[in-house]
């Protein structure tokens, strides 16, 4: 586990752990699968299913593929999906998130960046190919500006139950770049 993962994941558990536990939950961008593991060993969700557009050489938990735009399940078959640090690598984020959206039954729990200027632009562009290249995941640079992604959850019925901003993802020297984190959770109104 690395320490960005940890505080993350405690940044998650100040928001789920109030709520009872979830039966199913989806993982969207699961990636190695490191995050449904936890979700499911912390007694927050009994039932896990990660999703991904690829698998990566290795998984912790073996992800379902979709071809990046229609997810495979129907609407509101999830009480809660969760999606870390994962829209910002799609083609169109906000049609993933309203892809999202339609597949969540009551909560979404999103962690992501956001940026003010072009130097914070900058900023997440280099800190995304740091972070992303040697699993090969793309760096789309498709970060959400200011709260660009709210009106469209706003529209889709989800109203906002808790919000980090900035989010502690970085301790130490590196807590420069919390300013770009936020975690929130959103409920189906």
């Amino acid at each position: 586990m690395s320490r960005y993962r940890g505080n993350v994941l405690e940044l998650m558990g100040r928001v789920l752990s109030d709520l009872p536990p979830f039966e199913r939950a989806l993982d969207f961008g699961s990636g190695d699968g490191w995050f449904a593991r936890q979700v499911v060993e912390r007694g927050w969700v009994r039932e896990v299913v990660p999703v991904d557009v690829q698998r990566r050489a290795q998984v912790l938990i073996e992800p379902t593929l979709y071809d990046g735009r229609t997810l495979p399940f129907a609407d509101r078959s999830f009480p809660l999906v969760y999606s870390i640090d994962v829209l910002h690598h799609a083609p169109d984020p906000e049609a993933a998130l309203a892809e999202v959206l339609r597949c969540t039954g009551e909560y979404l729990l999103l962690k992501d960046h956001t940026y003010q200027s072009k130097a914070g632009y900058l900023t997440l562009c280099a800190l995304d190919e740091l972070g992303n290249r040697r699993f090969g995941i793309p760096s789309r640079y498709r970060y959400q500006r200011e709260w660009s992604w709210m009106p469209v959850m706003a529209r889709a019925g989800f109203v906002l139950q808790s919000f980090i901003h900035p989010a502690e993802c970085e301790k130490g020297p590196l807590r420069i770049f919390n300013r770009f984190q936020f975690l929130g959770l959103w409920k189906r109104a």
